[in-house]
């Protein structure tokens, strides 16, 4: 009930729930602090019979509620109980918190050698200052007070000074005037440097493996971003399933702080086996064989057999392990039959990359050489040969990798080849995604995607289709079947110079793991701009965020045809 800003709990007040014991007492207080006090503050469930028992009662009520009402910045509350003359009305406990109590002065001053009067000390000193978040003229609150200490702690132990420490702090409250005045000394201790690695857990690696990734060498300066950096770095190396990297704040060892890397090695082989379904290329099983220790020089070797309904894949490749710029080479060998729309191909393909991960952006410079032999129904058979260097980047900002909700990825691709250099056509491939999540409200996401890719050479023929274009299916243009749109040859859909493809919808999640969606595509795949017929497609659908992943089930509706089309993929590994 609320009167004149005022919240009275009654029956179901303080911290009883709907099957707990009514409270014989009425809570009255002002809105900014009703909901502390009825979350925090229990109300008796048995009447206060007499003097002792209200006594006893209003002790608590005291010390209790003026605790509560302190860390929200009010130190002079008022707290009365009135009785009631009528057995029908409960007693009601008044609470008027009293003027709130807010910053009048904030000092802060830095000891140690962080505290050396000099230049770019001083710049760091105001830079503290200004960061700090309590500041005069705001409501004090100790949740407030407590968590500006520790961010300019945090902010002073994460450059330099490792050993820092909060030296003393006081928070002097004047209750006549409602005012307060904060005072918080740091000592920043002597400024660290990183001295050696001192590695544990290394059986099969050589320490270079790990000195190598390191982001900072023997007497660099300390910094915390640095050394999370370089845990970050091992553990995502698949040659450990544990890494953790650390340096003791002792001030003996300031100059040179040796950095504690300990290992858990993972095992280094491993075969595994899986299993899906896609609407796209139909059933699936696949099986895999990784060694992380290849020619036991921690190269990394992944192979994999894929059989699909419309395709079927050998795969090998050998990888280097990333340096501290996260930089690694890759050298690779594929083989692939595939029968999609009538057009059967069958291709051999070797290449070496660089490759790099940086933060969000993700860069890939290859060199690959392939043979394709294409024969579509009712078309010309031909073999292509091309080789190709290749570029690529994507950049990736989302809240969650897995279930993003607020962000984008973007990508770019650009290759080709020329006839005087192994290829039987110059072309020049360029391509473009974006994809972009918007949150909307609470729970609801709004998805727009759109790409484009144009290749220019004098004729689609001579080129593999790697380097052409096809549209329709997941992640393309539901409602039509996967790479239905492109260019007739015979009775077979194949690949085109020109394709473009857009994408909105709309999720609404019904629960956390469940939602609903609905979407229209839009998009077609040509030999010519002109040639493009833009086909749409719509519908809805179901989505789960289960445990390996977000999971799409949707039905759409093909506007050419006005066939209804099921999309649909997921895969199991065991």
């Amino acid at each position: 009930m609320l009167s004149n800003g005022t919240v009275e709990a009654g029956l179901f007040g303080g911290l009883f729930g709907a099957d707990a014991p009514s409270p014989s007492i009425r809570l009255s207080a002002p809105e900014p602090v009703a909901d502390l006090l009825k979350t925090h503050f229990r109300l008796p469930t048995e009447p206060l019979e007499d003097e002792t028992a209200r006594a006893t009662f209003m002790r608590r009520a005291q010390r209790e509620i003026s605790e509560l009402l302190a860390t929200e910045g009010y130190f002079m509350p008022r707290i009365t109980l009135h009785l009631s003359t009528s057995s029908e009305v409960l007693p009601q406990l008044e609470v008027a918190p009293g003027p709130r109590t807010v910053v009048a002065e904030v000092h802060i001053e830095f000891k140690g050698d962080l505290g050396v009067d000099e230049p770019v000390r001083r710049a760091r000193i105001e830079k503290l200052r200004s960061a700090w978040s309590l500041r005069e003229g705001q409501p004090f609150r100790s949740p407030a007070w407590e968590e500006a200490k520790s961010v300019l702690l945090s902010s002073v132990a994460g450059e330099d000074y490792v050993a820092a420490q909060i030296e003393e702090s006081k928070a002097e409250i004047d209750p006549d005037s409602s005012q307060a005045r904060l005072m918080v000394i740091v000592n920043s201790g002597p400024a660290f440097r990183f001295g050696d690695l001192d590695i544990k857990g290394l059986n099969r690696y050589e320490p270079s493996l790990i000195s190598g990734l390191a982001p900072f060498k023997p007497g660099d300066l300390y910094r915390r971003d640095q050394l999370l950096s370089f845990q970050t770095k091992l553990q995502n190396l698949p040659q450990f399933s544990s890494a953790a990297v650390n340096i003791q704040p002792d001030e003996a060892t300031h100059e040179g702080a040796p950095v504690e890397v300990v290992l858990s090695e993972a095992k280094s082989k491993r075969v595994g086996f899986g299993a899906g379904y896609s609407s796209n290329t139909g059933a699936r099983g696949e099986v895999t064989y990784t060694n992380n220790d290849f020619l036991n020089s921690a190269l990394r070797l992944n192979s994999g057999l894929r059989i699909e309904q419309k395709r079927q894949s050998l795969t090998g490749s050998i990888d280097s392990v990333a340096d501290a710029s996260g930089t690694w080479f890759s050298l690779g060998a594929s083989g692939d039959r595939t029968f999609i729309q009538q057009l059967e191909t069958i291709r051999q393909k070797v290449g070496v990359s660089r490759n790099q991960l940086l933060d969000k952006t993700e860069t890939r410079l290859s060199l690959n050489w392939q043979r394709e032999n294409r024969e579509p129904e009712g078309g010309l058979e031909q073999i292509n040969q091309t080789l190709v260097l290749d570029g690529y980047l994507r950049y990736r900002s989302v809240d969650n990798p897995l279930f993003p909700r607020d962000g984008s990825v973007s990508e770019l691709r650009i290759g080709g080849g020329k006839r005087e250099l192994l290829s039987d056509q110059d072309f020049l491939r360029t391509y473009a995604r974006h994809q972009f999540w918007y949150p909307v409200g609470k729970r609801d996401v709004l998805l727009l995607r759109g790409e484009v890719g144009y290749t220019f050479a004098p004729s689609r023929f001579g080129i593999p289709q790697e380097y052409l274009f096809r549209a329709g299916g997941i992640q393309s243009v539901r409602g039509y079947a996967f790479q239905r749109l492109g260019v007739r040859e015979g009775s077979a859909v194949v690949g085109g110079r020109v394709m473009f493809t857009g994408s909105i919808e709309y999720n609404h999640w019904l629960t956390r793991n469940w939602g609903a969606a609905i979407f229209t595509d839009v998009g077609d795949a040509a030999d010519t701009i002109g040639g493009l017929n833009p086909a749409v497609g719509y519908g809805g659908g179901i989505r789960w965020r289960s445990p390996v992943g977000p999971l799409a089930v949707d039905v759409a509706r093909g506007q050419r045809d006005g066939k209804l089309r099921f999309h649909f993929s997921i895969a199991v590994a065991f």
